[in-house]
Parts: C-alpha cells; structure tokens; sequence
C-alpha cells in the first residue's frame, strides 16, 4: 500500500512538468503542420490560402533541397570521423602518465565551452582569412599562396570548425571509457609478448566500441542541425555550396519569407531526423547487447 501511494504521489508530482513539455513540444509541432498547408508569405500578410502538400511537393522537388541533404550527410559524415579518428587516439595520449596532465586535459576540453558563434568567428577572422589569418601567415613563410578557405573549399572550411568544436566532447567520451578499462588485462597482455598495437586492436578498440557508439549518436542529432557556423562564416554559399537543411529552411523563412514553404522543409528535417535516430538507436541497441 505505501509503495502504490509513493507511486501515486510521484506521478502526481511529475504530471505538472511532464504537462508543460508536452505542450512546449506539440504546440510548435501543431503550428508547423498548420502553416505548412498554407500559402503564407511574410511580404503579403493576410492572404494566406489553403494548398494542401503543394508546398511538401515544393520543398521536396527543389533542387536546393538535393544539394542541402548532400550537404547534410558529408557534413555529419565527415565531423565524425574526424572526431573518432582523432579523438581516439588523443584520449589515448591524455590517458598516459605525463606531468602536468590535468592541465592538458583541460586545455583539450575547453574549445568545447566555447560558444559556436564565437568559435566560427575566431577561425574566420584570425585563422583562416586569406590575408590576415594564422594559415595565411604560415603558408607565406612556406612561400605558398595562401587559400580563401571560404572561397576555394568553403564546405571543408565549415567541417573543420565543426570537427573542432566536437572533437573536445568525442575525447572527453573515449576518455573515460579509457580509465574504466582493466589494467589486468593489459597487463597480462604485455606479460604474454603482446605489442602495444595488438593490445589496442584486441583489448582497447573493443572496450571502446560502446562509448563510440554513444559519440555517433549524439553528434549526429546535433550535426543535423548545425546552422550558427555555416550562418557566421559562409552564409550558405557560395551558392548552395554550404546550405545543409537547416540553413535551407532558415532561408526560406527569412530570406524568402516564405513560411509555408520553411514549415513543409522543418516537418521533412524531423522525418529524415527521427529515420537516422532510429537506425542509429537499433545499431547502438544491439552493440550495447552484446
């Protein structure tokens, strides 16, 4: 009987907060699906008109939309191996032994505080301006022609900052994941004649797989909307070069003011989101099972 009342009381307790995130969750979603199916263009208020899906049919017809999703995937694809490839052995440095550690540690996780405005600003204005930046200036004492990053390799230069800004959280992850490993068995793996890499293939990647798998999730809910460094440094361009779905639906918005039209684009953003967090979720299901 105490048990049931406990549970009453909490779930009476949690009903205030559990109400008010679904009503900050469905009232959003509800207007979004409610403004898709009109004509609504900021430049002509009050003349909004009833379309059905034309303007699903707009958005997903588009050839923008084919550039921003090709955009979207070598964005999320690429930041996270990066973040994986160089994160994994990064964490492995900062797991050794080495004086003045902790401070190392924090200097490698503190690009991950910083805000990613802030962040996009600093790579454009004092790393990768073609005249005045940090790369610019090395590549002039190399006696080479500096590279307008934004020019020549725009989508590369938004990968770069958003790898740098995610690569703190992957090492921080592999990290820890590294410091619950059993010293035992790496020691009896360097008593049996085991090389050191023999005993990262055998030992160490598969103590690894699970928090991987973990990095790949969150990064990529995250990378799928990734709109403040491409708006800062590149604006979408050139051309569509940089647009990525959220960026596309920000200008159709507020560019184009066409609201109707940005709704149909936020709706498809949650379906292609919810389609990769589902695969992503059975795969990390099924690594965590075993």
């Amino acid at each position: 009987m105490a048990n049931q009342q406990t549970q009453v009381l909490g779930r009476a307790l949690l009903t205030p907060a559990v109400a008010l995130l679904f009503i900050w969750m469905i009232v959003p979603l509800a207007m979004t699906i409610y403004f898709s199916t009109l004509h609504y263009s900021l430049l002509d208020p009050g003349s909004e008109s009833f379309v059905g899906l034309e303007n699903f049919r707009y958005f997903l017809t588009d050839p923008a939309f084919l550039t921003s999703l090709r955009n979207t995937l070598v964005l999320v694809g690429s930041v996270l191996a990066i973040t994986i490839l160089i994160g994994t052995p990064l964490a492995l440095l900062l797991d050794q032994p080495v004086i003045g550690r902790s401070i190392v540690r924090l200097m490698v996780i503190a690009p991950f505080f910083v805000m990613p405005t802030v962040s996009a600003l600093v790579w454009k204005n004092l790393l990768m301006h073609p005249v005045s930046g940090l790369f610019a200036w090395g590549a002039t004492l190399l006696v080479l022609t500096p590279i307008d990053w934004f020019t020549d390799a725009p989508l590369f230069a938004v990968i770069l900052i958003v790898a740098w800004e995610w690569l703190p959280f992957a090492t921080l992850i592999l990290l820890t994941a590294l410091q619950s490993q059993d010293e035992e068995q790496k020691e009896a793996a360097e008593m049996d004649g085991a090389s050191a890499l023999s005993t990262f293939i055998y030992l160490t990647l598969p103590h690894l797989a699970r928090p991987i798998t973990v990095v790949i999730l969150i990064e990529t809910i995250f990378l799928l909307t990734v709109f403040a460094e491409i708006f800062v440094t590149t604006g979408g361009g050139p051309g569509l070069q940089t647009t990525n779905i959220a960026f596309l639906i920000y200008s159709q918005a507020l560019i184009q003011f066409d609201v109707g039209n940005a709704s149909a684009g936020g709706l498809v953003a949650v379906v292609i989101a919810n389609i990769v967090a589902f695969f992503l979720v059975r795969i990390i299901g099924r690594n965590l099972e075993a």
